[in-house]
């Protein structure tokens, strides 16, 4: 019963895949955040070890950007680490960064899209933060969806960093505390934050069932729609993809007027 089906849903899934790309509206999100979350879990469900898991969910990460790609996303942040993800046992930690910068290794040597990291790289080990900046260098000059990598990434830390950031910017051209004080709005926050020049994401995807924010995009994500998928981060498919892009086109967005 279960090839039964899983053949039907091979001839099925394609033609209901074309079918909702012929109906998608022109309102789609132009900057997309994808929460991948869910690859220990299904590392767990499968029988295997977490590194299993963790390069299962990095195989996964190609076709996504090919199906960006399809509908013209422009921009895409990809959290591949948090901050509090630094804090799990070095002999799961150690692999995991392997795979991570293995990952965004093989997505530069191919040069279809621009490579941006996103995160505290100075918390990370020294070769895995030159290996995400090489990748970026590699690709700057790549006229393609522009890709975020956020790997040692928390939300508080980066509002944390873009304020630090401003001081120093202030305190470096004798602009006094008062001053800037009197001055400073959320714009100029913003342009301090690792995503500055970005639109804000408009959609933010989660897999794994998890309905949380968790510290992603924080102060991006204000206005941002939500869509939360049951799927395990390594078995989230292009349907799926194509149900959240839908689910988007089809909200009323108000951004709190």
């Amino acid at each position: 019963m279960a090839d039964w089906k899983t053949g039907l849903r091979r001839v099925l899934y394609p033609a209901y895949e074309a079918r909702m790309l012929r109906r998608m509206s022109g309102d789609l999100p132009q900057h997309v955040g994808v929460m991948l979350d869910g690859n220990r879990r299904w590392a767990k469900a499968v029988g295997r070890d977490t590194a299993h898991g963790h390069r299962a969910g990095a195989a996964n990460i190609e076709p996504l950007l090919g199906w960006c790609d399809e509908v013209g996303i422009e921009v895409v942040t990809l959290w591949l680490l948090s901050t509090d993800n630094l804090n799990r046992p070095a002999d799961e930690l150690a692999p995991l960064l392997e795979i991570i910068a293995d990952a965004v290794d093989s997505l530069a040597d191919q040069r279809r899209w621009r490579l941006h990291p996103v995160g505290a790289l100075d918390l990370l080990p020294d070769d895995i933060a030159r290996r995400l900046k090489t990748a970026a260098d590699a690709t700057a000059d790549v006229d393609g969806m522009l890709v975020n990598v956020a790997v040692g990434y928390g939300g508080r830390r980066e509002i944390a960093d873009a304020v630090r950031s401003l001081l120093h910017e202030h305190a470096a051209l004798g602009t006094t505390l008062e001053e800037l004080a009197q001055i400073i709005d959320v714009e100029h926050i913003a342009d301090h934050l690792y995503t500055k020049g970005q639109p804000d994401p408009d959609l933010v995807i989660r897999t794994s069932g998890e309905q949380r924010l968790g510290g992603f995009l924080l102060w991006q994500s204000a206005k941002s729609e939500f869509y939360f998928c049951e799927a395990y981060w390594p078995d989230f498919r292009r349907v799926d993809f194509l149900r959240a892009i839908r689910a988007y086109a089809l909200r009323e967005r108000r951004f709190g007027a």
